[in-house]
């Protein structure tokens, strides 16, 4: 039997997700390195490959077995393609033509995106007030976290990165309510996250073999393949076996509330590792992603009803 989806997580599933927005907040730093050095398509390539290898290593470690059946082999491939290939991709180039901290803005629409697809797709995720109520509150503190600059550059910016951000939320979107059919084939999370993101890299490597050409670029120093190895370890192995942990009995619309996390671990990262400093917008935006996935979780309106 699949695990029941219920719509308010528990404290552990909470943690969960502030982890692997964490660890996803990461990518953004890690691309960035390796864009100086990389193309979009080798960098996606090369993530994929490491973290197909790091996944399958872990699921030989941990003695399990890999599903053979055709059927859960087209859904990995599928799942690939949605979460993996066309995201990746897109959010690589994107980032080539605007700064790390705006991709993540446009990233966070995720959520939006997901409530509208779930709402049509499934029949336990549906669309109520208080999630759209709580959507808006968070989209509008990411807003207001990364401050007037940030604003000003959308106005500025460059309209096709901003589009390719766009469509990779919405394909997450997709994959998120896809994914949910993998609990009927009874594939655990770690089988079923080495599958995918191996049938992504077997997508990803003949594209930028093609198109690239890597083995005429330069070769990149130190700094950028350790930024790779950390994005295939961290932001890809360890990032999606929890993906599945949480998308198996929270649901695609809670996982992709990590989009509004995102931004807030990245700018906390950059305080902890990079030493810069928070402006009081900093504080203000997180403070309204608090009080939305509030909204959108429930328990606390709840006991502000009971106390009153």
């Amino acid at each position: 039997m699949p695990a029941a989806i219920h719509r308010t997580m528990n404290v552990a599933e909470w943690g969960l997700l502030v982890t692997l927005s964490m660890l996803w907040g990461g990518s953004f730093f890690f691309n960035a390195v390796i864009l100086v050095a990389l193309p979009p398509f080798t960098l996606v390539a090369a993530r994929l490959l490491l973290g197909a290898g790091f996944l399958y290593l872990v699921v030989r470690i941990a003695g399990r077995r890999m599903p053979v059946a055709p059927k859960v082999w087209a859904a990995f491939l599928l799942m690939g393609v949605l979460n993996n290939v066309i995201p990746f991709s897109l959010i690589a180039w994107g980032q080539t033509q605007m700064a790390s901290g705006l991709a993540s803005i446009f990233n966070a629409t995720t959520p939006f995106f997901t409530v509208l697809v779930a709402h049509i797709y499934t029949r336990d995720e549906r669309m109520t007030p208080a999630t759209v109520a709580g959507l808006l509150i968070g989209f509008g503190g990411v807003v207001m976290m990364m401050g007037a600059d940030a604003l000003l550059d959308v106005v500025g910016g460059h309209l096709l990165g901003q589009l390719a951000i766009l469509a990779a939320a919405l394909s997450y979107a997709f994959s998120a309510v896809f994914a949910r059919r993998f609990a009927r084939t009874g594939v655990e999370p770690l089988p079923a996250a080495t599958g995918q993101i191996a049938a992504a890299a077997l997508v990803m490597a003949p594209m930028a073999l093609i198109v690239d050409r890597p083995w005429a670029l330069p070769v990149p120093g130190p700094e950028v393949f350790g930024a790779i190895l950390g994005l295939a370890a961290l932001a890809t192995c360890l990032a999606y076996v929890i993906y599945y942990r949480i998308l198996a009995t929270a649901g695609a619309v809670n996982l992709m509330l990590v989009t509004f996390l995102i931004p807030v671990s990245a700018i906390l990262l950059g305080t902890v590792i990079l030493g810069e400093r928070l402006s009081p917008h900093h504080f203000l935006g997180m403070a309204a992603i608090g009080i939305g996935l509030g909204v959108i979780d429930g328990r606390p309106l709840a006991f502000l009803r009971r106390q009153g």
